[in-house]
């Protein structure tokens, strides 16, 4: 493919559907893909998309991992207009289809973890899928010493704040702020570089951004300022470009302390964990908020207990079970029309659910947003939740800005033993949290462990 032009090249990428996570492991294995780097791909472009697969998924519930078009409209979970590739213009929606996310993705993942830029062609994603080949030798080497979930964190990091800029000032389309004048063309090969450039520059030079609107400036008709001509396939070529980019954005940045970027849940984390709300009930719950929706607003401290007894009970799903409790999230369109007239608040759209978030509530109750978030932390330190319950849930709590929205998420690490509300035990039946009445049902709960 060398002497192709990066649309040329896209459009070959569109027909190939080589690497697409669609492909049955069997056909994996017979197309010679390597498991690690396959699999690594894989699960970052399902949780980028919003999929919410289980390992296990009963085909009833099949829809939700499948992607609904713009001009199919057969009530998929994972409406493509609203996934992030096409919501940001990268990707047109037949390019989901066709996978097209997956192989941005192997080029992103196989010139960060290899170390360089690999060139952007059909043959060089071949090498790498190819078994026994010294190409994808050494990209699995990378990735064992790399780490994928290490890589999987970052990259989320990366969008996360590649969406921030989008959002600074007047919020704009990647696609609005990439080309100088309306395009409706994709550009994942620019996105690619993009890409590159902000993890070099956020994480390899651990560098935090201080001027969103300065970086969204400096990339402003990025398309016409970096090299895309036939040649910019080329590893040199696309070393220049990053190169580019990061020259660009460098201004606007400042010296950040290195973070551990598994600890926090990224914008794309917690729409997988709204979707996953909808299928695995046992596992999540979605609190709307605290505030009665009525004037004058007051306080719902019941809410608190029931948030708190919810714990208790996705923590006795068993061992090695994990769930979530997210605060700022209703199913309800009259709550959200409600919140939209007391509060000027617009949700945001997850699946079936509404994003209201709590920066609202903070500002109605005249409190910070960490003022907010203490409030949850010490319902948590002062609950009778049994112990390590307590303790690993106080770690684990997690303020999100989500869209300025603001978002709590309360994660429930596994735990060893049967764990209590005081002297009561708590369980989850689908989407309820219940008490367990008598020694003999806390028993069979117990059993779990």
């Amino acid at each position: 493919m060398r002497g192709a032009t990066e649309k040329e090249i896209d459009d070959v990428f569109a027909r190939i559907n080589t690497y697409g996570h669609r492909l049955s492991d069997q056909e994996r294995r017979q197309a010679g893909v390597q498991d690690d780097f396959s699999t690594l791909v894989r699960e970052l472009a399902c949780e980028i998309r919003g999929d919410a697969s289980s390992d296990i998924l009963g085909l009833d519930k099949m829809p939700s991992i499948s992607v609904d078009l713009p001009m199919t409209k057969h009530g998929y979970e994972v409406v493509a207009d609203e996934v992030f590739w096409v919501n940001q213009g990268i990707l047109r929606s037949t390019d989901l289809r066709d996978s097209m996310d997956e192989q941005c993705l192997a080029d992103i993942a196989a010139s960060i973890i290899g170390g360089q830029l690999i060139e952007r062609s059909k043959e060089a994603l071949d090498s790498i899928y190819q078994a026994d080949s010294a190409e994808s030798q050494r990209i699995i080497d990378a990735l064992d010493v790399y780490g994928a979930d290490r890589f999987k964190q970052e990259l989320k990091y990366c969008i996360d704040e590649l969406l921030k800029v989008c959002e600074a000032g007047t919020p704009s389309k990647l696609r609005n702020i990439i080309f100088e004048r309306r395009s409706t063309n994709p550009f994942p090969a620019v996105f690619t570089i993009l890409m590159i450039a902000f993890h070099e520059a956020l994480i390899g030079s651990q560098k935090k951004i201080a001027d969103y609107a300065g970086v969204k400036r400096a990339i402003s008709g990025l398309y016409s300022r970096i090299d895309t001509s036939r040649k910019s396939t080329a590893s040199v070529e696309r070393r220049k470009n990053a190169d580019t980019v990061k020259g660009l954005i460098f201004p606007h940045l400042v010296s950040g302390s290195p973070r551990d970027y598994s600890a926090n849940h990224s914008t794309t984390d917690i729409d997988v964990v709204i979707r996953r709300s909808e299928i695995e009930l046992p596992h999540y719950e979605l609190k709307q908020e605290i505030l009665e929706l009525k004037s004058p607003r007051k306080i719902d401290n019941g809410v608190f207990d029931k948030v708190l007894k919810t714990i208790c009970a996705i923590a006795n799903n068993g061992q090695d079970r994990t769930g979530s409790i997210i605060i700022g999230v209703t199913d309800k369109d009259s709550a959200a029309a409600r919140i939209r007239a007391l509060d000027g608040v617009e949700p945001r759209r997850v699946g079936q659910r509404l994003v209201v978030g709590v920066k609202r509530e903070a500002k109605a109750l005249k409190e910070s947003p960490e003022e907010y978030f203490a409030r949850w932390k010490n319902a948590v330190r002062q609950s009778p939740l049994s112990q390590p319950l307590r303790d690993d849930v106080l770690s684990s709590i997690d303020f999100n800005d989500y869209y300025g929205l603001g978002l709590i998420i309360i994660s429930v690490p596994p735990q060893k033993d049967l764990s209590f509300f005081g002297d009561d035990v708590y369980f989850r039946r689908g989407d309820e949290t219940v008490m367990a009445t008598g020694q003999r049902e806390a028993a069979q709960i117990g059993r779990r462990f």
